[in-house]
């Protein structure tokens, strides 16, 4: 290479870096965010343009939305079924400026006549889920994170290409990333079974090619627009328990049935269009399950919204806790407002628990929490750390009426990075039932003491500030 070429390289690099610099004090998140960017973009601009324009892009572009979108096809198309829902839009009688900023969140109403149905482990959710795909009458929309060609992942497809076989509709749509592992010969089967199997293709064309940090962690299953799950599972053999170094697996998914089962198509729907440019033909007449049961609302978030939906969800519900809040996430490094609203919580005097594994399986995320933990312990919140295997579920419980279950975790990655999906279901009824679910798993939980951070050697605060330096990309 000639030196004029050389030349001629290195000035459009340093040009790049001034641009990606500009474009970082435009659109970062936070001000130290935007400094640390700049700085690292003009003075190293040979590694950190690369580096910026994989982790440093703030939101998912391209992304066509129904419910915030205006004048797109989509929209169109669901203006025409959104009226069917309206004799279902309601809310509960106690609260209802809370409520009505949850559905502002959600740009869906909250509907009533629907029946919320826990589902515990690994056996009962699978249980649930193969019966519910084995009686579809039409279709099903099947979008996990992870799928694996394991057992469980063996026995969903021949569940799936059995029924497609006998001429139901099956889309089944999985992350690139998540699901990276998946051998080819597994989606060929599917597809030679009549199943329309597609990644969810985050980098989808040249405009969006460094897209490839954010992920679709969404986990939902919809038959014939009539029942739907959401929850932590995904498609893999660790879920049941099945992997040693794991233990014991521990999570939480919901069979819903009613009205808000429509809120879990239109979310599959989307990412489907997305994915594909297609626009699936469903079944948008809500089923009623009973007059009164539970309210639902159904809480779509992710990168390509235009505020950041799931932290201000978690704010929100933390902020309006009276007298318990309880939190379960295996990745526990939320962002500042999170944890301020935790200490605020616990000030004012709410029982405020996070529980979190005793066993790591990101060792980053594992690492980071160590940083912030003690402050949070300082202020009365406790952490108690889940001791028989690994603890994955995603449910948060606000005083004795509201509980919330779903695929988002409390770090930065599910705030800001994933497309995820949340069910909240203020309901005394159910969140009795999450009361009980994790009053058990309390039990089965030791509670980490100040003394115990306090007394870590000075090496491992060290790694654990320097991994929490890199939650933003964790």
């Amino acid at each position: 290479m000639t030196s004029g070429l050389i030349g001629i390289l290195i000035v459009t690099i340093h040009v790049l870096g001034v641009l990606s610099a500009v474009m970082a004090l435009m659109s970062s998140r936070t001000s130290q965010g935007a400094v640390a960017w700049i700085v690292t973009l003009l003075t190293f601009p040979y590694l950190a343009v690369p580096i910026y324009w994989i982790f440093g892009r703030p939101r998912f572009y391209g992304y066509t939305s129904a419910r915030g979108e205006r004048d797109t096809v989509l929209r169109q198309v669901l203006l025409r079924f959104r009226p069917r829902l309206e004799p279902f839009f309601s809310r509960p009688s106690f609260d209802t400026t809370r409520i009505q900023a949850v559905e502002r969140l959600a740009m869906m109403p909250m509907s009533t006549g629907n029946r919320a149905e826990l589902l515990i482990d690994g056996e009962e959710t699978f249980q649930s889920l193969l019966e519910g795909i084995d009686a579809a009458r039409e279709y099903i929309l099947v979008q996990f994170f992870i799928f694996r060609a394991d057992e469980i992942g063996t026995l969903f497809k021949q569940h799936l290409m059995r029924r497609a076989e006998q001429g139901i509709r099956v889309c089944l749509l999985y992350d690139e990333i998540g699901s990276r592992s998946l051998p080819n010969d597994y989606l060929h089967e599917l597809s030679q079974a009549g199943i329309e199997v597609t990644a969810f293709n985050s980098s989808r064309g040249w405009r969006h090619r460094f897209q490839i940090n954010f992920r679709n962690h969404r986990k939902i299953v919809v038959v014939d627009g009539r029942e739907g799950w959401t929850g932590g599972f995904n498609v893999a053999d660790e879920y049941l328990g099945r992997v040693a170094r794991y233990g014991p697996w521990r999570d939480t998914h919901l069979k819903l049935t009613g009205p808000s089962v429509m809120g879990l198509q239109e979310a599959f729907w989307e990412d489907w269009y997305w994915a594909t440019e297609e626009i699936l033909s469903l079944n948008w007449e809500p089923s009623i399950t009973c007059d009164e049961c539970q309210h639902v609302v159904i809480v779509p978030s992710g990168p390509a919204d235009n505020c950041e939906t799931a932290s201000l969800l978690i704010q929100h519900v933390i902020h309006g806790a009276h007298e318990r809040l309880w939190v379960t996430s295996p990745y526990f490094v939320p962002d500042q407002g999170v944890q301020d609203a935790l200490k605020l919580a616990a000030l004012r005097g709410v029982d405020v628990r996070v529980m979190i594994p005793e066993r790591p399986d990101h060792l980053l995320v594992f690492l980071s929490a160590f940083s912030f933990l003690p402050e949070m312990i300082r202020h009365g919140v406790r952490i108690f750390r889940y001791q028989p295997g690994f603890l994955h579920q995603k449910v948060v419980l606000v005083d004795d009426e509201t509980a919330l279950v779903g695929s988002v975790n409390l770090d930065n990655r599910s705030f800001r990075l994933n497309f995820e999906i949340t069910a909240y279901v203020p309901d005394a009824t159910f969140a009795g039932q999450v009361e009980g679910m994790l009053r058990r798993d309390f039990a089965a939980c030791r509670e980490v003491s100040l003394d115990e951070l306090n007394n870590r050697p000075i090496w491992r605060k060290l790694v654990s500030r320097a991994a929490y330096l890199l939650a933003p990309i964790q």
